[in-house]
Order: structure tokens, then C-alpha cells, then sequence
């Protein structure tokens, strides 16, 4: 230990003497760990990160798979209740439904939250921490309580402990406020940003409807189990494929062939797994080159520095020093060096979290992406900076401790190695070469990806449309109160100074995913199968003000709710069912409904950019809301002459007089949509374009050095 601190404070005098190779190397490798540590923050986050509860090895999420399936599926809830009665491996099982939409009309202005209906042991088997109050009780199963989240509690309420007990307005329906989720609980699914938690049996007063509690076909609940005391997860298993075999007996007809998945809840969901595991794998490698590439740089520099040392060496193994006490002292300064590297490495990672966690996701459910530097990544920083210090400097220590005495000390070049071809520095030359050119062309390929998709023709406008989201479901409005509101909305946001048009959709194109079933014309043989088509809902005007053509027919009137239903069908729909002919007059089936075409309309890109054109069909929103309403609530388009955020505000305002307790959520321009798409690209092209410019730069300026 007296020798290691002799040699600590002989490598901070020695340094401190070079504050420009200092600068160069800390700057090289704190921007290798830097990137590093950026993309284990994400790795940490969305894979490793265990939920915020109490031992949470041992909190089970459960799945269905049904046979012939390769993942999996919820439950139906007389599964959910053969599982909990009959598995004695589990300690409690508990149920929950993903997202749940509500109106908060409490605490400050209306707005639309999302959060979770669940059974009443919920956060006793999750054992989910508390920050205020408690979770549900055995007897609260139907009643009108909740939970909120943490956030929400802060936002709304300004972190008043003071609020339990007190009645807030969801939907315009009263519940009891009776706790507040710990901080980080934002549920048991790693993305999912639940805000509040009502009992399961209260969903309906939120508007959800009855759940299916007898239908053993209609899959909807999440299940979680917690597993008992000395039980193993194989014993778990064991019992579970036990229960499929006894319920695949009883009810042939459901669950012959079924079987159970278990996974640690707060894991990746099974289904997108492999996709984000892959992504964040091919970033990591992508990470390491760089690092790769600052290690390099540094060893040439470092190489450098023991060739201007070599009388040195050569004079302490003149006088008898050993391999290894040249060797330490060297390790030693650049374990200091890469230390160094690392904090400004981690600064770097702060600020670059803070930078991704800005991207958008188009996702009509809130989803929690955020990732941050925490002590996990700061002990990863830690351990890649020590080892990266070894690296970059066991060889040039190892070499220069090695010195020819003779040459070194005349002065001559005391690391060249007469007659051989390949040196270590020509090796590290080639090697940055070669790892920047890997970085250049991964990052030339994905920046090319995210231009090609910028340059997607999506078929409809792009430019002067503001689009503001509503959901009077919430509010106990009918189908009919419904279509009177927006019917009122869209008059009188019309007659607002520079509004061209106005139209109301269920969802707008570009939102990720949306409604489909299959299709067949009426009548017909030939009609090429049954393809599966994207429904939207569409009213008076929407084609016109959305800037999508109009190749035959006409568009949609003020019809009667309970009229015959027509619709609107795109080019490629018509040519997948009616081959050359002309579809107007034509009637199609799906979706348990039938359809009488009066238009045909452009393609466009419906689900996400740069997909395969898919055949859709446009509904009559004022014949849909009362059939099939939107869970999504309902968007407003309103095509400007103008720039269309500045209208943001007059359309908030003109809801608000027709009803001032109607939350009004996703207000943004069609621009930022379309840069809400390009999530993945963007992140992409970013990530790399990032990463290659510093393999550019640090290849560069180790070349530079070496010169």
C-alpha cells in the first residue's frame, strides 16, 4: 500500500506537469465511456431494472399460450380464478387490465389520465410500496376508491398528504382518494405509465363497460403471482402445467392445448422482446467500437509518452529496477487517466439520458421511456473505466518497460524494433481504422433509412393542420350527446379567424396501430379472399381537410345514426376486392357489419411510415359512435391558413364553453406527429450519427497524435 500511494502521488505530479496530453486522453476516453454508459443506461433501464416492489425475484407475471401459438396472451377472468384457487405454489394472485382511460376533473383543469383497474389484493401481492395511505381491501372490490400515482399526486395535488380521504372526479363519477403509490410504482409493465388504480369492479363507473367475468374466450386481464415461501420457480411451473392439463379436460372447447407462461413480472413483455434485446445489442457493440476506437487513440498517445521516457527506463533497469516497477507506476497513471475519462464520461451520459428520454413516441397511451444515470450505470462506469485503463495501457507499459539499452541510451529510438514490419503502433493505426470505417458505414446506412423515410409520400397533408383530442364517453355523454358535441365543436371552431375546414376522426393516420378485420364484398366469389383491412371513422369534410383525393364517389354527409351504413374505401381496397370494377354502389362485410361504398379515395400510409400500403376502409363516425364508440376518444383536424400551433389555445377555449369540464389531451400540429413517427429512425440515425462522428473524430485525432 506505501508503495501503490507513492505511486499515486508520483503519477499526479508527473501529470500535472502535461496538462495538454492530460486534456487529450480524458477528452478521448470520457467520450468512449460516455457513450458506453449511455447505452447501458438504457439497457439497465428496460431490461435489468427490477419493478419497485418488495422482493421483486419472486413477483411472477403469468401468461396464456394458447396452442398453436408461439408467445402468448392474457387471461380470460375464469382462468385468472381457476389459477388463483387452484396453484398452491403462489402465495397470491393477483389481476389487473393494462390501461384504463378516465377524466380528471379535480385539482385544476381538465384532463385525460390513464391508469389501471385491478383486483383487490393487487398491491398486497405486488407489495407495492406506499407513499400515502394504503391499497385496496379485501371488501373494496367494487367500491369507488382509488389509488393515485405518484406524479399525479404531485401534479394535481401538490404532494398534500392531506388528500386521502378526500373525493376527487374521475369521469365525472366521485371516488375516494384512500393512498398514494410509492414514487417509482407506475406499475408492473416497464413502459406503461399507469397514473391511478381503481378496484376492478369499479371499472364500469369510468365508462369501461361490464368486463367479461364468465367468458372464458375474451382474454383482457394481465396476471401476476407472487410465489410462496421455499417454492422454486421449476416446482411453479410444474403445478401450472398441471392446472392447464386439469382445465384442458374440464373445457375442451377453450383450453385444450393451452398452456402457461411464467416470467418475472416487470421483465420485457414476451412478444417485443427479441426486437429490443436485438436493438440494444446492436447499439452496445456500436458503443464498444467507440471505445475500442478512444482505447487506440489513447495507447498510441501513451506510446508516445514512453518513447520520450526511454532514457528513463533504460536507466532504472541500468540500476537494477524490475519489469514490474516500471510496469505499475505506468498502469497506475493511465488507471488515473481512464478515472478521469469516466467522470466526464458519466457527465456526458447525464446529459445525454436527458436528451433521449425528450424523444416522442406516437403511443395513445402514456408511456414511460425516461432514462437516467443511476448507481447501477455509475458501478458499470466505474468498472469499464478501470478496465479500460488496463487496456490502453498494459501495452505501452509492458513495451516500454522493455527497452533496447544500448539505443536507449544514446538517445536513439528505444521502442523500434529493427527488421520487424509490424509494430504495436502500426497495429493501432489499423485497428482505428478499420472500427471507424465499421461506425461510418452502420452510420451512413441508418441516416440514409431516416431519409428515406422523411421522404415517404404518406399520401395525405402534411402541412397547416392543428388536430385536439376529446372524449365525451367519459362524461356520460351518449351516442347521440356525441355527435352533437362534435358536430357543435367542429361549427364553431370553423368560424375561428383562419380556419379553413374542420373534420372529426376516431383516431388519425400514422398513430402506430388501430382497428382491423377482415373483409369480403357482398355477393362475390372472385373477390380475392378476405384481406385485412384498417378501419377508421370519418365524418363530413374529413378527405378535404386532410388533403386525401377523392377518386370516385362522393364523401360523407349528415346521414341519419341509424341509417344504412356506408363507407369510404382507399384505391388498393377496391382493387383487392373488386379487381378493375367500380366499387360505388357495391356492399362489403366485416367486422359483423355491412358496408354500402359511396367513394373511393388516394392510398396512404396508415399504421406506420414506410409499411406496405394496407387496404382501409373509412366509417361514418356519426353511424359508429353508437355501434362501436372509439376507447380513444375522438381527434379534431382543423386545417389552417396559417401556422397551426398558435390555435392550439382558441381551440381549447371554444371546447371549453361547450363544456367546461371536457378534458381536451393530445393537442399538436400534424409536423409533430410525423416526428413522432420517425420514433425509431430518428433514435436510430441519431444514436449512430452520434457515435460515428466520434469515431470519425477520434480516429482523427489519434492519427493526428501519432504524426
Amino acid at each position: 500500500m506505501d508503495r501503490l500511494r507513492q505511486d499515486l502521488v508520483h503519477s499526479v505530479r508527473r501529470l500535472a506537469k502535461m496538462p495538454g496530453f492530460v486534456l487529450a486522453v480524458v477528452v478521448s476516453i470520457g467520450l468512449g465511456i460516455g457513450a458506453n454508459a449511455t447505452i447501458f443506461s438504457m439497457v439497465s433501464r428496460f431490461v435489468l431494472e427490477p419493478p419497485p416492489v418488495h422482493d421483486p425475484g419472486r413477483l411472477m407475471a403469468l401468461h396464456m399460450q394458447e396452442r398453436g401459438e408461439d408467445c402468448c396472451n392474457n387471461f380470460p377472468y375464469p382462468q385468472y380464478e381457476d389459477v388463483r384457487d387452484g396453484a398452491k405454489s403462489f402465495s397470491g394472485v393477483a389481476g389487473y387490465e393494462d390501461m384504463l382511460p378516465a377524466s380528471l376533473g379535480s385539482g385544476g383543469e381538465p384532463e385525460r389520465v390513464w391508469g389501471q383497474t385491478a383486483t383487490a389484493n393487487y398491491f398486497d401481492v405486488a407489495q407495492a410500496p406506499m407513499a400515502v395511505g394504503r391499497g385496496f381491501a379485501p371488501d373494496e372490490a367494487k367500491q369507488q376508491v382509488v389509488v393515485l400515482g405518484y406524479r399525479l399526486w404531485q401534479r394535481r395535488f401538490g404532494s398534500d398528504p392531506s388528500v386521502v380521504g378526500r373525493t376527487v372526479h374521475l369521469s365525472g363519477k366521485p371516488f375516494v382518494v384512500i393512498g398514494v403509490a410509492g414514487e417509482g410504482f407506475r406499475g408492473l409493465q416497464p413502459i406503461l405509465n399507469a397514473q391511478f388504480w381503481v378496484p376492478l369492479g369499479a371499472g364500469a363507473a369510468l365508462g369501461e363497460g361490464e368486463p367479461s367475468w364468465t367468458s372464458r374466450e375474451n382474454h383482457w386481464l394481465s396476471v401476476i403471482a407472487r410465489l410462496g415461501p421455499g417454492v422454486t420457480r421449476a416446482q411453479a411451473n410444474d403445478e401450472l402445467s398441471t392446472i392447464a392439463a386439469n382445465l384442458a379436460k374440464a373445457y375442451p372447447s377453450t383450453d385444450k392445448g393451452n398452456g402457461f407462461l411464467m416470467d418475472e413480472a416487470g421483465s420485457l413483455p414476451p412478444r417485443g422482446r427479441t426486437m429490443v434485446l436485438v436493438f440494444l445489442a446492436a447499439l452496445s457493440v456500436v458503443a464498444l467500437l467507440v471505445l475500442g476506437i478512444a482505447c487506440a487513440n489513447v495507447s498510441n498517445l501513451l506510446l508516445a509518452q514512453a518513447a520520450s521516457r526511454q532514457r528513463e527506463m533504460a536507466v532504472r533497469l541500468a540500476l537494477g529496477a524490475r519489469t514490474r516497477q516500471l510496469v505499475r507506476p505506468m498502469l497506475v497513471e493511465s488507471t488515473l487517466l481512464a478515472l478521469a475519462g469516466g467522470v466526464a464520461g458519466s457527465l456526458l451520459a447525464l446529459w445525454s439520458t436527458s436528451a433521449l428520454s425528450a424523444f416522442h413516441v406516437p403511443s395513445p397511451v402514456p408511456l414511460d421511456l425516461a432514462v437516467a444515470v443511476g448507481g447501477r450505470v455509475l458501478l458499470a462506469t466505474f468498472l469499464i473505466s478501470v478496465g479500460a485503463g488496463l487496456v490502453f495501457g498494459l501495452a505501452p507499459a509492458w513495451i516500454a518497460s522493455r527497452p533496447m539499452l544500448a539505443r536507449a541510451l544514446r538517445g536513439e529510438d528505444a521502442l523500434a524494433r529493427p527488421g520487424r514490419r509490424f509494430t504495436l503502433r502500426n497495429v493501432l493505426v489499423v485497428t482505428q481504422i478499420a472500427m471507424c470505417m465499421v461506425l461510418l458505414c452502420a452510420t451512413g446506412l441508418f441516416l440514409r433509412s431516416l431519409r428515406n423515410a422523411t421522404e415517404i409520400d404518406v399520401g395525405f397533408r402534411t402541412r397547416g393542420l392543428l388536430m385536439a383530442s376529446v372524449d365525451p364517453r367519459l362524461h356520460g355523454y351518449t351516442a347521440e350527446q356525441t355527435n352533437a358535441f362534435l358536430r357543435e365543436a367542429r361549427e364553431r371552431i370553423a368560424g375561428l379567424p383562419g380556419v379553413m375546414s374542420v373534420a372529426a376522426t376516431d383516431i388519425v393516420p400514422l398513430s402506430g396501430g388501430h382497428r382491423s378485420d377482415g373483409f369480403v364484398a357482398e355477393g362475390r366469389k372472385d373477390s380475392g379472399g378476405t384481406p385485412v383491412v384498417d378501419e377508421y371513422m370519418a365524418s363530413a369534410g374529413y378527405f378535404d381537410t386532410l388533403g386525401i383525393p377523392r377518386l370516385a364517389g362522393r364523401d360523407f354527409g349528415h346521414g341519419a345514426a341509424n341509417g344504412e351504413k356506408v363507407a369510404v374505401v382507399n384505391r388498393l381496397f377496391a382493387q383487392k376486392l373488386f379487381g378493375g370494377e367500380n366499387p360505388v354502389g357495391q356492399r362489403v362485410t366485416g367486422g359483423g357489419a355491412t358496408y354500402t361504398i359511396i367513394g373511393v379515395v388516394g392510398n396512404l400510409q396508415s399504421r406506420t411510415l414506410g409499411e406496405a400500403t394496407r387496404p382501409v376502409l373509412f366509417r361514418s363516425l356519426e353511424q359508429a359512435t353508437g355501434s362501436d364508440p372509439s376507447f380513444l376518444g375522438y381527434t379534431l383536424v382543423v386545417r389552417t391558413a396559417g401556422n397551426p400551433a398558435a390555435m392550439g389555445r382558441a381551440v381549447r377555449k371554444t371546447i371549453a364553453v361547450l363544456d367546461p369540464a371536457m378534458a381536451v389531451f393530445n393537442v399538436e400540429t400534424m409536423q409533430e406527429h410525423l416526428e413522432s413517427a420517425l420514433f425509431l429512425p430518428r433514435l436510430a440515425g441519431t444514436l449512430f450519427g452520434i457515435f460515428g462522428v466520434l469515431g470519425l473524430v477520434l480516429a482523427g485525432v489519434g492519427l493526428y497524435g501519432v504524426v
